[in-house]
């Protein structure tokens, strides 16, 4: 077997690896000889078949079977000769005829194309300042929860005979929708209750119905939005045959002590109590997201080294799929996101190597400092995601218990939090009050308007 590097560049190696005809012979000879004691075959005594007879026989599925095993055996050594600390399994692509070598007429010939890990330093984490974005809860926001909550609760009265609808009633309604005069899958539906202003219908669908009474017949003229999800409805004018069955107007609720028990509350303070303590966790969690991308984009400036292609490769062709499914289910091209196919494609290129820098710098300071995911952890991960799937949870289970590529996507969001924290125990950490809406805001926005306010 003769080994020749190729290419050298970057972290990008590749070898030729040539293995000649004779071995291959060599090989498919030794090969037979192992089994040729086994073999009980109509007309030889066992064991006595000819070598010549049992190549003609069954030389091609054991030559394949070499092959296989001399690929395996090629790639590992390129490695282990060389001293290569790989960053993805070797790529092997066949060079010349492989079937004229299967059959033993030419040398075997392929090449082996290897990533590196890219070997660098890592920034000194107790250096890192990074700003986290906090914010109090207040009177006002458990308030304006409980308003909610008697919203989401509130019981309806029939409205007198002849009372038309007004903004926040119910009504109970038949409704088939049409483009062009021809119905359109699922705008179809009878006996469905819609209360007026709760934006569950496309803009000015529940408008129209202000003012109807009980027994009364609509047409409703709506556009479908632009971005709407179904591609055929997208930007089109529908018309909905509209019954209207049934008029409510909302029942008042007093906020106090008898509407805490009708939800499973002692007292309104009691029910308060909790509202609060979910709010704050609710706020916790936002800060602390607004904080993890902060570190992870200190990480991200504090480091600048080659990437491996393929693992770069493979995160872009992941991203890209997901943006052309969505292009595709809202109907849109590259275009009207404002940039050429190339130009967002570069972006998410970018995207994609951010992804695979953060994650190696991440897996280096886990590593470096001992952290771990214990088995307990992958499997509340686990028993989480089965909770997403009521009735089917043993069957989530045993997906993740032979899957273990859908382990390690459990595994890796795990693995990434427990390193930030850990980073976040070290940096400093400077915190900045803000309003609520703020902190709800994604990160990114949230930077770009504090930005602006500081500027001003």
């Amino acid at each position: 077997m003769l080994i020749t590097e190729t290419v050298s560049e970057g972290l990008r190696r590749e070898y030729t690896v040539v293995v000649a005809a004779a071995d291959l012979d060599s090989r498919l000879v030794g090969k037979i000889e192992e089994v040729k004691p086994k073999l009980n075959l109509k007309g030889f005594r066992p064991g006595k078949a000819p070598v010549s007879y049992l190549k003609k026989t069954f030389g091609k599925s054991m030559m394949g079977e070499i092959v296989e095993a001399i690929v395996n055996e090629g790639s590992q050594k390129a490695v282990t000769d060389n001293n290569l600390k790989v960053a993805f399994p070797p790529r092997v692509e066949p060079v010349g005829d492989v079937q004229a070598a299967v059959d033993g007429k030419a040398d075997l010939e392929f090449k082996v194309v290897i990533d590196l890990m890219p070997d660098f330093e890592l920034a000194d984490v107790t250096s890192l300042e990074v700003e986290k974005l906090v914010a109090d809860v207040t009177e006002a926001d458990i308030d304006e929860a409980v308003t909610r909550l008697s919203e989401q609760s509130r019981t309806f009265s029939a409205r007198a005979e002849g009372e038309a609808a007004e903004a926040n009633d119910s009504v109970l309604i038949d409704f088939v929708g049409s483009v062009d005069g021809e119905e359109f899958e699922g705008g179809k539906a009878e006996g469905f209750n819609l209360v007026l202003g709760s934006g569950q219908f496309i803009p000015g669908f529940e408008d129209q119905l202000i003012g109807a009474k009980a027994g009364e017949a609509r047409d409703v003229k709506v556009t479908f939005p632009a971005d709407y999800g179904s591609e055929n409805l997208a930007g089109k004018d529908a018309a909905f045959a509209v019954t209207v069955h049934e008029v409510k107007k909302p029942d008042a609720v007093t906020i106090d002590d008898e509407f805490a028990k009708t939800i499973g509350f002692d007292n309104l303070v009691a029910l308060k109590d909790r509202i609060s303590e979910q709010l704050k966790k609710d706020f916790a969690a936002a800060s602390r997201l607004h904080m993890k991308r902060r570190i992870l984009d200190a990480l991200d400036a504090q480091h600048a080294f080659s990437l491996p292609p393929t693992m770069v490769e493979g995160e872009f062709n992941g991203i890209w799929r997901q943006v052309e499914a969505e292009l595709k289910r809202e109907g849109k091209t590259a275009e009207d996101e404002g940039k050429s196919e190339e130009e967002l494609k570069k972006e998410y290129h970018e995207i994609a190597e951010r992804r695979v820098r953060l994650g190696l710098v991440l897996a280096r300071i886990g590593e470096q400092n001992g952290l771990t995911i214990a088995p307990d952890e992958i499997q509340r991960a686990i028993a989480t995601r089965a909770r997403q799937f009521p009735g089917q949870e043993q069957q989530v289970f045993e997906y993740y218990s032979r899957t273990p590529q859908a382990q390690a996507e459990i595994r890796a969001p795990i693995f990434e939090d427990k390193v930030v924290d850990f980073i976040a125990e070290l940096a400093k950490i400077n915190e900045r009050t803000v309003d609520r809406a703020t902190l709800f805001m994604d990160p990114d926005e949230a930077l770009e308007k504090l930005k602006a306010e500081k500027s001003e």
